[in-house]
């Protein structure tokens, strides 16, 4: 049943990360020079790997559609958190905020899947090295990229659907945080929200730590068969591997942290959803780059190339 019918709730106010005006200066100066050093170089990560010939591989591949998502994702509350600290008057609509809490779970559970997508790329090429063209062929690649995507779809679909047709908002309507998120709006609803609690986190959390665990136990498996094999390469291979397991904790902590607990606010909040949706996306990819010789050299000869009007 649609319990949005009758809803007097048409905004919601957002009382940011601060309500000192001194404050909110200081920290759009911060995040608006965070993106002008990060951004270009996520930009940059994707055209290296674009129109570098010896960057074919499905690695590559995987990692120029993670820092794709990355952006895309880093786009999503930012602009409006900018835009709030120059202004008096924090609101978004209810329109808006469905908008913003779809493509945060989309865009996120997406960038999830594909990091198993990453890990399967990894085990075929340490387990199964002379099928791995076969295996992880492109037209594989861009099939678990494209499930990545529908994933996350539907994980965002399932959340916005519990939110706007099982949920009805008539009393308050203010939201203790920068943007627009599936817990801090199921705190406002007129009504018992206990199933659709219960619902939320078996969709957020329970998928979460379980891709989470998944992930840790495949790249521990892949460490061990390294570390007891004497094939060329193993060394570069434990390396890329590493990379992998500290993007992982670096996106699942804080998802963890959020999603796999009740929904009663803690301090904290506000610091972790800053780092999940603002800060470290846009230094996964940087992550992958600062620990790969070929892509450093790679972009290197493009900056060359195309910024300083040389030839190599």
């Amino acid at each position: 049943m649609d319990h949005r019918n009758g809803s007097e709730v048409s905004e919601f106010l957002l009382l940011g990360l601060s309500q000192v005006k001194e404050v909110q200066l200081f920290l759009f100066l911060i995040f608006v020079l965070f993106y002008l050093l990060i951004l270009p170089g996520n930009i940059l990560i994707i055209l290296t790997i674009r129109m570098d010939p010896h960057l074919g591989s499905p690695m590559y591949f995987f990692l120029a559609n993670l820092a794709f998502l990355d952006i895309c994702y880093s786009s999503v509350t930012p602009p409006k958190m900018l835009a709030d600290f120059l202004s008096q008057h924090k609101t978004i609509s209810y329109s808006g905020c469905m908008c913003q809490l779809f493509f945060l779970h989309f865009l996120g559970a997406a960038e999830m899947f594909l990091l198993i997508a990453m890990a399967y790329d990894r085990y075929v090429a340490i387990c199964r090295p002379l099928q791995y063209m076969y295996l992880v062929n492109r037209s594989m690649c861009c099939i678990l990229v494209g499930a990545s995507w529908a994933g996350g779809f539907v994980h965002a679909i399932i959340l916005v659907t519990l939110t706007h047709h099982q949920l009805s908002f008539c009393g308050p309507n203010i939201l203790d945080n920068f943007f627009c998120d599936v817990h801090q709006v199921i705190r406002l609803a007129c009504f018992d929200t206990h199933k659709v609690e219960v619902l939320t986190f078996i969709n957020n959390g329970l998928v979460i730590l379980t891709t989470f665990l998944l992930l840790l136990i495949s790249y521990a498996v892949l460490l061990i068969k390294l570390r007891t094999s004497a094939t060329y390469g193993r060394s570069k291979a434990s390396s890329t591997c590493v990379t992998h397991i500290i993007v992982v904790f670096v996106m699942f902590t804080p998802a963890i942290y959020l999603y796999t607990r009740p929904s009663e606010p803690l301090p904290l909040d506000k610091v972790v959803a800053v780092f999940h949706t603002v800060i470290f996306p846009l230094l996964n990819p940087v992550i992958y780059t600062m620990r790969n010789k070929e892509i450093k050299s790679s972009m290197k000869k493009l900056i060359k190339r195309y910024c300083l009007w040389t030839t190599d």
